[in-house]
């Protein structure tokens, strides 16, 4: 079956993370890897891969547009607001792995419906591809909800460069996110970068502040929702059950490991938007093939 031809900006770990995932997709095909320094190992590891990269990033963008459909920027915040307008000039469809808020917020498991709509779809964070399917389920269970908090905790080892300048966005982002699908106007995101050895797996904690809880109708919705991420994203798991920790605070816990594709299994922070990326840009892919004709996803 034919493939949807697709570039990827930025030869970081997230990169290189989504080309691994590529190149095992029954409706993806890398066709461009660009970033800015011709001596970039991930980029020298991609050509001997047999993938066209380029050193001069959005000026490949550029002279290479009729090759490619779907555009991965795997950046910064920053550099996504200039990126974004060359794409959208190219008419290309831009999914954005980078807290920038430029396009629409995108949790496929939410509205990736909608997001076919649109020319750029912003996946937020990995917090917010964890965190904000479950406040979500939560409020739908628990209308009287009215604050919601996430911590979300990676290994240091998994935090790049590029994670390490996004930190202050990524709070923005994510708390976005969460009052925008939530419908809770209070929250709060916060993540850890914790230093122990060996690295420990991603984990994420939710708090919610609701008077009289239903439990059971709490849990029942986290279960169901957990099953519909873990279609995307094999790692996710749940670690705490919804838990009355006061008579009107609920705790709940998940963990996020990795599927070991470029990235250790620790690294489920940068797996999991990586996952939800792909699982768009299949969704995008599938419109275009049927369009075309017929699509099997």
């Amino acid at each position: 079956m034919k493939k949807i031809k697709c570039a990827i900006i930025g030869p970081g770990n997230i990169g290189m993370n989504l080309l691994y995932k590529i190149s095992r997709s029954n409706l993806l095909e890398c066709a461009l890897f660009v970033g800015r320094s011709e001596t970039s190992k991930n980029l020298i590891q991609a050509k001997k891969m047999g993938i066209r990269t380029g050193s001069n990033s959005v000026q490949d963008l550029i002279d290479y547009a009729d090759s490619y459909d779907i555009a991965f920027d795997a950046t910064t915040a920053e550099s996504h607001k200039t990126t974004a307008a060359i794409l959208k000039k190219l008419k290309k469809y831009a999914i954005d792995l980078t807290p920038s808020k430029v396009g629409k917020l995108c949790v496929p498991c939410l509205n990736w419906e909608e997001c076919l709509l649109v020319d750029n779809v912003n996946m937020i964070t990995c917090g917010g591809q964890s965190m904000v399917p479950l406040a979500y389920a939560l409020k739908k269970a628990c209308p009287q909800a009215t604050y919601v908090e996430t911590v979300s905790t990676i290994s240091s080892a998994s935090a790049g460069p590029g994670t390490r300048a996004n930190i202050d966005d990524y709070v923005e982002t994510t708390g976005l996110a969460l009052r925008q699908f939530s419908g809770i106007s209070n929250t709060k995101a916060m993540i850890v970068l914790n230093p122990a050895e060996p690295p420990i797996i991603m984990r994420n904690t939710l708090y919610a502040i609701a008077e009289n809880p239903d439990i059971g109708k709490i849990q029942k919705a986290l279960d169901e929702m957990v099953k519909n991420i873990e279609k995307y994203v094999p790692g996710y798991t749940m670690l705490v059950e919804p838990t009355l920790l006061k008579e009107n605070i609920v705790a709940t816990s998940v963990q996020v490991e990795g599927c070991g594709d470029f990235l250790p299994r620790y690294a489920g922070n940068l797996d999991i938007i990586t996952c939800a990326a792909i699982e768009m840009a299949e969704h995008y892919a599938c419109k275009l093939l049927q369009e075309e004709g017929g699509c099997l996803f």
